[in-house]
């Protein structure tokens, strides 16, 4: 939705290659949610049956010559850009952001907890953290039912935006934390405590997730 989003305003042409990650068999599993909005902002979208993972996959590989067959000129965007170079680089920004934050409020905090799949939103604020000169915790769900390749792809992606930011520390191991004990059976399925938890920030805070 990001990327056709980008697309809309820039006027240009979007084809989106919808995995099929989430195992739920519904009539409407394709007419709602993200592949909704992406539709109702112009994207055509093609849903394929290749489960998750973060690597390039035949499907892609495809729609990048179909879209050479017609004379256009892809610029081709990996699954939550974790693939993409310059893919950790707009949360690489938002630690800066928050570091403003911070010093506006004068409060600091010392452990930051985001969701983690494709990797790119962890692996740009790995590097971006690792640049500031106050010790971080950062901490990522593991929601893609598989923390070795969850922790792969944090991993890539930090590395490659730490290159790009210059930040002239290594990314070690020991900076991509991973927990995947909050997951449920299967990427994109909740459990019943996600749903009480749901329930739960909705009744008590009207917060929406």
């Amino acid at each position: 939705r990001q990327v056709a989003a980008v697309a809309a305003v820039l006027g240009m042409r979007c084809r989106l290659v919808q995995e099929e990650w989430t195992h739920w068999v519904d009539p409407v599993y394709d007419k709602v949610g993200n592949i909704l909005l992406s539709r109702l902002m112009g994207a055509e979208t093609l849903l394929e049956g290749e489960g998750y993972s973060t690597e390039v996959k035949e499907t892609w590989s495809r729609a990048l010559e179909q879209v050479h067959r017609e004379g256009g000129k892809p610029y081709a965007i990996p699954a939550g850009a974790s693939d993409h170079r310059l893919g950790g680089l707009g949360y690489a920004n938002f630690t800066d952001e928050l570091a403003r934050q911070e010093q506006e409020m004068g409060v600091f905090f010392d452990t930051v907890i985001t969701a983690t799949c494709t990797g790119s939103t962890q692996g740009g604020m790995v590097a971006g953290f690792k640049a500031q000169d106050r010790p971080r915790r950062l901490i990522g769900i593991d929601t893609a039912c598989n923390e070795a390749m969850t922790r792969r792809a944090v991993a890539k992606s930090a590395r490659q935006t730490a290159e790009l930011i210059g930040i002239g520390k290594p990314i070690d191991d020991a900076d991509v934390i991973v927990d995947p004990r909050f997951a449920g059976p299967d990427y994109g399925l909740p459990d019943d405590r996600t749903i009480d938890a749901i329930r739960t920030a909705a009744r008590l805070e009207a917060m929406l997730t």
